[in-house]
Formats: structure tokens, sequence, C-alpha cells
């Protein structure tokens, strides 16, 4: 899946933030922004689904 067909879509991350955070030098496949986008999706489902059976509304550190 192309990155560009993923900024049409639901993308949490940004793809210029993970750039900057690998560092001058790094070389990022593009498959890697789908999967680590992919990842961040599950944590926060998983993080509101705490939350909920907990009775709040809001995301806090320990609901990750």
């Amino acid at each position: 899946m192309k990155v560009s067909a993923l900024r049409n879509g639901k993308m949490v991350i940004k793809v210029s933030d993970v750039k900057d955070v690998a560092g001058e030098g790094i070389r990022i496949s593009e498959e890697f922004y789908y999967e680590l986008d992919r990842e961040v999706h599950e944590m926060i489902e998983s993080a509101a689904r705490r939350a909920k059976k907990n009775g709040r509304r809001t995301l806090k550190p320990y609901d990750l």
C-alpha cells in the first residue's frame, strides 16, 4: 500500500514526524508506515475499550 493512499484514509501517524524521529540517514519503507499506523490504531482502540469498561470517556496513560 502506498503512503499516499494511506494519507487519503484514516492514517493517524504523520509521515514527516516519523522520518524526523528516525533520524537523518535512516530510510523508511512504505510498509513500515502502514504497519506503524496499524499498531497505533490497535493501541487506541484497546485503550478506548479499557476506558469504557471502567466507565470512563477519557483515555488515560494507564489505558495503554
